[in-house]
Parts: C-alpha cells; structure tokens; sequence
C-alpha cells in the first residue's frame, strides 16, 4: 500500500489517518491528521462487544475528515480496507467526492458472516463510487457479498523491480540449501507446515537453514515448536526485516516457502507481496493452493502448488527441488517473467491513476 501510495506520479495525494507511525521506514508528505473522537471508548462497547457489528466513524470524526478533503481541495477519496470503508459508511453515504474502497484479504472474509454485518457491506456498495480487489479470488468473494459487478475492478499489488532483480542461482556445496519464508508471524501464513516440512529436509539434508524472516504475535509458539522438532542451530528467526535486508535474503537463498491456509475464522490471503518479490528475484517457490496464490503460481511452470496444512506434501517438493536442476532453474526462471508482466509496481501504478483519473471525468 505504501509502495503504491508513494509510487503516484500523475496525481498528488494526501494521507489521511488518525495516526502516524514507524515515519522512519514510511517516510510520506503530506499526512493530515483526522481528530478522533473522545467517546471511541463507548464506540467499541456498544458496537463491537454488545451489538457485535462493525464500528462506525462519529459525526465530529466526519466533520473533521469533511474538513480536511475541503482544505485539501481533494478530488477522490480512497479508503483502503474494507473494514475501513464500513467505518466511515456515515461519510460514504455523503461523500464530497467521488469514493474508492479496497479490499486486500482479511476484510473480506472475517467478521462478514453476521447479517448485520452484510447489510452494511451492501449500504458500503451502494454508497462508494468503485470498488477495487487486489486479486480475482478476493474480487469473487467481493461479488458474493453483493458488489454490483460494473463497480468492482481489479487492482493488483506491484513489486518495484530496480529493487527485486532476477538472480540465477547455484546448487549450494554440501547440502547446504538456504530455505525462507518471509511473512508476518500469523496464523494464515502456514508456518507450522513450514517447519514440520524443513524438520523432515533435514534428515536429508542435515547442512541446510530456514530463515523466518518477520514478526508477529505467533513468534514464542514457533519458536518452541523449533524446539520440540529440534531445529536448533538450523533456524534462524530474523524479525522485521527492512527492504534491503530482505532484498539480501532473498538473493542468498535457493527455495522460498509460503504455505498459506485459511483460518478458522475464515481469514485468507489475496496474494502475499512477499511471495512475488521472492518470485521477481528468481527464487524457486513452494506455495498452497490459497487464495490468490494460484493468480501469480501456475504449478510446475512459475512454481510449485501444494494442498493447504500438507507438511508432507511440502517436505516430498522441497526434496524434489533439491535434486532436480532444471526444474529448480526453470522455475525461477518463469517466477521472474511472471512477476514484470503481470505485478510490475510501475505498470500498476499507471492502472491505478487511470483508475483515479477515469472518474474525475
């Protein structure tokens, strides 16, 4: 989001957000700052625990917004999140401004089971001028939830590739393969499978490494899962991981993994930014069939698609990878020109101001 929001050339944008943080690894100008209301305490008892629906913007939080579009001299108000776009319905139904809402993956699926919670996803349909979904997967689940189909388009995530370039890559000397997977450390993201699958390359290859490369609140739990499956020595939890530091793992591994699974809260992915960068980069993938995994991994040509919660399935590819060249380099091969055709970061951007662009007509 970052990357396309500071990416826009044709257009000049405004942040707009209750709060600022990590300014040093997003560093963006202008942001504008929208005053919350005193009484949001009230908001998540009555809303959240009592009514169990989403919450919603106060009349003092849309005046203020009202406020800074006008100051601003805004044109377009673009509402990332769908749960964001449910907040400020109260807006929406009023907007200055011709409105864009995003869905990216959770907001489409979890907490959207409720009626209360539809009928406010169809006012958010009806109020907002167009709809946008990050991948096709994400946009069919959108139409399911009652989106009108000439108001949904698609808008995919784009990689910048000056930073994420091929790299052809050698069969590392003794076994010692250098596996990843970078992604916040949740429950969607499949990381039990990743390390039960990596205990079991071990007993084959005893010389190879994981890196975690990320954080989140399931840290503590894999780590001692590590323990139990006696990884120590072999794994490496890296933490968040900066552009160029990850940049530099990826070039100096040889397989990637992101085995991707539903939760049972019934959170999925769009498709994980981490896993087309490894791809722009030449890495051999392993990935779930999840999501939108399968819009960026055609299997056995781009990368390799595995079932979901199937460490063994992920062991016997690892394995297979490992011992087969061509295939290996094939892949990564294929990952790369997939990544500049279809998620180049600069070709998205232009979508995205024609997008914005196409509805000041």
């Amino acid at each position: 989001m970052y990357r396309q929001v500071a990416g826009l050339k044709n257009v000049a944008a405004a942040v707009l957000t209750f709060k600022r943080e990590n300014p040093d690894r997003f560093p963006f100008a202008p942001v504008r700052f929208v005053r919350r209301s005193r009484f949001r305490w009230l908001r998540r008892i009555w809303s959240v625990q009592i009514r169990k629906v989403p919450s919603r913007a106060f009349p003092s939080e849309v005046s203020s917004i009202r406020t800074i579009l006008a100051a601003e001299r805004c044109r377009l108000l673009h509402i990332y999140f769908g749960n964001n776009g449910l907040f400020w319905l109260p807006l929406l139904r009023r907007c200055p401004v011709p409105s864009v809402v995003s869905f990216h993956g959770a907001d489409v699926h979890v907490n959207m089971d409720s009626q209360a919670a539809r009928r406010l996803l169809l006012d958010l349909f009806g109020s907002c001028t167009l709809v946008l979904a990050r991948s096709e997967s994400l946009a069919s689940s959108v139409l399911e939830l009652g989106c009108p189909a000439a108001k949904l388009r698609i808008q995919r995530a784009g990689i910048p590739l000056d930073l994420f370039r091929y790299t052809a890559r050698r069969k590392p000397a003794d076994g010692a393969w250098q596996l990843l997977q970078a992604c916040r450390l949740i429950e969607k993201k499949g990381l039990d499978s990743t390390l039960r699958a990596f205990a079991r390359f071990l007993e084959r290859y005893p010389n190879a490494r994981l890196t975690i490369a990320g954080d989140g609140p399931l840290r503590a739990r894999l780590e001692d899962l590590a323990t139990r499956l006696q990884l120590a020595g072999r794994i490496y939890f890296a933490g968040f991981a900066t552009q160029p530091a990850l940049s530099t793992l990826y070039e100096a591994s040889h397989l990637f993994l992101h085995p991707s699974e539903q939760t049972s809260d019934g959170n999925r992915e769009g498709i994980p930014n981490s896993l087309l960068e490894a791809m722009a980069t030449g890495l051999p993938c392993i990935a779930t069939r999840h999501g939108g995994i399968p819009e960026a991994v055609t299997h056995l040509e781009s990368g390799i698609l595995v079932p979901e919660s199937d460490p063994d399935e992920l062991a016997n590819w690892l394995e297979r990878l490992a011992q087969d060249d061509e295939l290996r380099e094939s892949l990564g091969r294929h990952a790369a020109r997939t990544i500049a055709k279809r998620f180049d970061l600069t070709a998205q951007i232009e979508k995205l101001e024609e997008i914005y662009l196409g509805l000041q007509r």
